[in-house]
């Protein structure tokens, strides 16, 4: 069997549709399609069923997507031994976090990293979606969840608190909120509706806005999709937003509202495939991060 053919249908099997294969593989849908096509009548055997909400593997598929997938994890394998012949890390490292995570505790942190390992070339993906790492969309991942795969590794490395904050500006125009249910009064920012499933309890604020709304009630709510434009909004005195501490730190014009009131927390871990436990440029990040965890704040 044509190898192109068989890892375009790995794609489409992971995928689940021709088009975010195709997106990934950076082809058509009608590429993907026809060289789909072209596998199933080089083996004379359907490999999906199609339907109107996209595709699902026939048992020929399924057993030919186990044997694909255990070749390209021995591949990842193999390619990793050979970079590892080198006695230093180096070579491309592609690491994936959200944007809050990425922007405001990672990036400030890989100054230290890069110097102390010159060859080892960072790229950085910030995005709220998770990554598929078993598909190498990134080869390590720090995530505010522990991952569920049993073919991920995974290692704690800190706990994220959240409070809610209002800048200094917005609190010297009017009273700050006594209680939560005060809350209904004033302006709220919150995440939008496309938040990454890790992050939706983040929104506990929107949720006890809802509940305690009352006729009458002066507030309103503005709903951004992503943790620094909710630090902006909050800075520039939108309304009482929800930020993770680590952020909040930075920025002295911001004061913590309602300090007592428990707020979501989580951990934080980095993640990567197994088939990189013996990679030396995952194991020098990995090492760098679990360790310069126990000294950093949060």
């Amino acid at each position: 069997m044509d190898w192109d053919k068989l890892r375009i249908f790995h794609a489409v099997a992971s995928a689940g549709s021709f088009t975010h294969a195709g997106q990934q593989l950076t082809l058509s849908q009608s590429a993907v399609s026809r060289q789909i096509s072209a596998l199933e009548e080089e083996i004379s055997t359907p490999l999906f069923q199609r339907h109107a909400r996209g595709l699902t593997l026939t048992d020929e598929g399924e057993l030919l997507y186990t044997a694909v997938r255990e070749v390209l994890s021995r591949l990842a394998a193999a390619e990793e031994s050979l970079k590892n012949i080198h006695e230093s890390p180096r070579g491309p490292l592609k690491i994936t976090a959200s944007h809050g995570i990425g922007a405001y505790w990672l990036l400030p942190r890989l100054k230290e990293f890069s110097k102390e390992y010159p060859d080892v070339e960072i790229h950085l993906l910030m995005e709220d979606r998770e990554l598929d790492l078993s598909q190498r969309e990134a080869d390590l991942a720090v995530r505010m969840r522990a991952p569920v795969q049993a073919d991920l590794i995974q290692r704690k490395l800190f706990t994220v608190h959240y409070h809610m904050y209002a800048s200094k500006e917005f609190l010297a125009k009017q009273e700050a909120p006594k209680t939560l249910e005060d809350i209904c009064n004033f302006p709220v920012v919150v995440y939008g509706e496309t938040a990454a499933p890790e992050i939706r309890e983040i929104n506990w604020l929107l949720e006890h806005y809802k509940k305690h709304f009352k006729t009458g009630c002066k507030g309103s709510i503005t709903r951004i999709n992503n943790i620094t434009g909710i630090l902006q909004a909050v800075e520039v005195g939108l309304g009482i937003g929800v930020l993770p501490d680590y952020v909040a730190i930075g920025h002295p014009d911001l004061v913590r509202v309602l300090p007592e009131v428990p707020a979501p927390s989580f951990d934080v871990h980095l993640v990567y495939a197994d088939a990189l436990r013996q990679s030396k440029r995952v194991a020098a990040f990995r090492d760098f991060l679990v360790k310069g965890s126990k000294d950093w704040q949060y």
